[in-house]
């Protein structure tokens, strides 16, 4: 365990339980969704170079033009 999560647990031991209970929670979700993310690229990459690849192809082949953020 790393010295700053040490000392997380150590403040959050002083808060109430039902506080604890919250950010707990919060910390799950943040692992489940990270564990999904992961997932999903995992199972995702030969999709995404596919689609970096075409991106590029057109790039070289002139078919695309320069992001104008004031036309978004």
């Amino acid at each position: 365990m790393t010295e700053l999560l040490e000392r997380v647990i150590a403040q959050l031991k002083t808060l109430p339980a039902d506080e604890q209970d919250a950010i707990a929670s919060i910390i799950l979700e943040e692992i489940e969704d990270e564990i999904l993310w992961d997932k999903a690229f995992a199972n995702s990459k030969d999709a995404l170079a596919k689609l970096a690849a075409e991106a590029m192809a057109e790039y070289w082949a002139g078919k695309t033009q320069e992001l104008d953020p004031e036309t978004l």
